[in-house]
């Protein structure tokens, strides 16, 4: 099921209508208030999420989504309006998979809907990724060091999932820009840099173990076991 979020009915009905026509089951929302409150009792598949609301706007939306244990892995799809750089970077970092911006082809948006779920699909492993106290379990989405709970945001987490998942590879930062935040605009790299830092810093004593690799962007140390 994708719930299309959507306060201009012609869009919300263009949206649903393509998406039940290319084989998936589609329902739209009128306004935040109404999508949180079905979102209580019942989840769907992917949401494609309009920034611009009546109520809870878009943005507001994904905090709480992604502040949620039980909403944060639901795939979001943020439409945004034409030329709003801010909204489109604003909602990767907070963790967006993708975006659409108005007014978007029809097959784009089926598309994107295609290619999200795909990156998006579970996987069976969820085993724990460890490098001596530092642990990071997938299952609860949480990282502790010593066994006590670090608090990072999303972004902060999926670099870190990555970086254990794939000890001594080196990224550039653009590959982290497609990799975590998934998308390839490949303007401004400073924000991989300022959530390396931030990462770092939060990781206390494990800080050392993200690496930069000069010219290139970052690694994990290799001599550490998973």
């Amino acid at each position: 099921m994708i719930w299309c979020v959507e306060d201009d009915s012609s869009i919300r009905d263009i949206e649903v209508y393509a998406l039940t026509s290319t084989g998936f089951e589609a329902r739209g929302f009128e306004d935040g208030d109404s999508f949180w409150n079905a979102l209580q009792t019942e989840q769907p598949e992917l949401v494609i999420l309009d920034v611009m609301l009546p109520g809870k706007d878009g943005v507001t939306l994904l905090k709480m989504m992604k502040a949620s244990y039980e909403f944060c892995e639901i795939p979001v799809i943020m439409a945004t309006a034409k030329g709003s750089e801010y909204d489109k970077i604003q909602s990767l970092d907070l963790g967006a998979d993708d975006y659409l911006v108005k007014p978007f082809g029809i097959m784009e948006m089926v598309s994107r809907v295609k290619a999200v779920l795909r990156r998006c699909k579970p996987t069976k492993q969820s085993k724990a990724l460890k490098i001596d106290g530092l642990v990071l379990n997938p299952e609860e989405h949480t990282v502790a060091i010593d066994g006590e709970r670090v608090s990072l945001t999303y972004k902060e987490y999926e670099l870190l999932h990555l970086f254990l998942s794939q000890p001594g590879i080196a990224f550039t930062r653009e590959q982290l820009l497609v990799k975590v935040w998934a998308t390839e605009y490949m303007g401004e790299t400073r924000t991989v840099d300022m959530h390396i830092r931030t990462l770092r810093q939060k990781l206390g004593a494990y800080g050392h173990i993200i690496e930069t690799v000069r010219n290139v962007g970052y690694r994990l140390e290799a001599k550490h076991d998973k």
